[in-house]
């Protein structure tokens, strides 16, 4: 087995106060490996203390994560399952359902994991994933909730031509470049930011790995980034919502032509709970990632970065998907059969 020593001066204050010496003092291996484990490392400080109110609020966001977890996978299997499913616009939705479901599993495990057993390091290479996954899926959800949006203005404004104008092929190219910018997106930024040295214990006072927050740890010159940063978050939030904006605008103006009150009505319902979500999950995501670095603060940014990563994968399945007959119905279809099957194997 290899040795390894340390070297320490000391300075003796007894009969010879300037004398120094030497001493060799062996140090293990596995001192060694402890050391170099703690300071490679990132410590993720958490979202939640370890207190009875916190510990309630940690069980309503597992509990918000699960329920996610599950409509969104259950949107899936429906979509799958159904043919009459097979639409552009549901196809869309099966796309945003994928998203959150990775979007979920992406963040909330680790988040767990690290607040029950209090092991809160990850590795940088588990870091430049996690900031991969994310920003992929992330990003791509910006691009395919615009181009959901432009869908939905199809199909009110032109619902004779829709079938013409929002082809099958035409949604696999609007879902394949919502996937690659994404992507595109996540690398880079996981790239650049671990690229940067560190000039203190790498602490991120947050609960997953999240860009900004690296920055905000850097010694380096980080100003390059950030312009670049900052540019690509135009592209990425401000281009896309003012698209989803202009889309929606135009689909109220063609429902206040309706001369049905009712469907005036129904109409409005859901343009308004469509926009709200959109307008939580854009907000947020343009409060964390276009403020200044002087201007960022760790606890209101940990609490702003889970509207994106928890809550509105939560509200998606539910006002996009779950709400409509459509779907009931292939609910409907899917438990029927399953119980019948039960039947016949009783």
């Amino acid at each position: 087995m290899p040795r390894s020593y340390e070297v320490k001066l000391r300075l003796l204050d007894d009969e010879s106060p300037f004398l120094l010496y030497f001493s060799i003092d062996r140090i293990t291996p596995e001192e060694i490996m402890e050391k170099r484990n703690t300071t490679s490392n990132f410590i993720l400080l958490g979202l939640f203390e370890h207190t009875r109110p916190h510990l309630f609020l940690f069980m309503v966001v597992l509990t918000m994560a699960i329920a996610s977890f599950m409509g969104n996978a259950l949107m899936l299997l429906l979509i799958y399952w159904d043919h009459r499913l097979h639409t552009p616009m549901y196809f869309l939705l099966s796309q945003l359902s994928l998203m959150d479901v990775m979007l979920v599993a992406t963040i909330v495990p680790k988040m767990a994991v690290d607040y029950l057993t209090g092991k809160k390091s990850i590795s940088p290479a588990g870091c430049g994933l996690q900031i991969f996954f994310f920003l992929t899926v992330g990003g791509g959800e910006c691009f395919l909730l615009a181009a959901m949006s432009c869908d939905r203005y199809v199909a009110v404004c032109y619902p004779l031509r829709y079938p013409v104008l929002m082809s099958q092929k035409l949604c696999l190219k609007m879902t394949l470049g919502s996937w690659f910018l994404g992507s595109a997106d996540g690398l880079m930024q996981a790239a650049a930011t671990l690229s940067f040295q560190f000039c203190s214990a790498p602490e991120i006072d947050h609960f997953f790995c999240e860009a900004p927050m690296l920055v905000r740890l850097a010694c380096d010159d980080t100003s390059v980034f950030e312009n670049v940063m900052y540019i690509c978050c135009v592209l990425m939030l401000l281009v896309p919502f003012s698209l989803i904006l202009t889309s929606y605008s135009f689909i109220l103006l063609a429902v206040l032509q309706m001369r049905s009150r009712e469907a005036r009505k129904k109409a409005f319902a859901t343009c308004s709970s469509h926009l709200a979500v959109v307008g939580i999950f854009y907000g947020a995501a343009i409060f964390t990632y276009m403020r200044p670095k002087s201007y960022r603060s760790a606890n209101p940014d940990k609490v702003v970065s889970a509207f994106y990563t928890i809550f509105t994968p939560v509200l998606n399945p539910l006002i996009y998907s779950l709400r409509n007959s459509e779907v009931k119905g292939a609910l409907k279809r899917w438990l029927g059969k399953c119980t019948n099957l039960k039947c016949q194997q009783t």
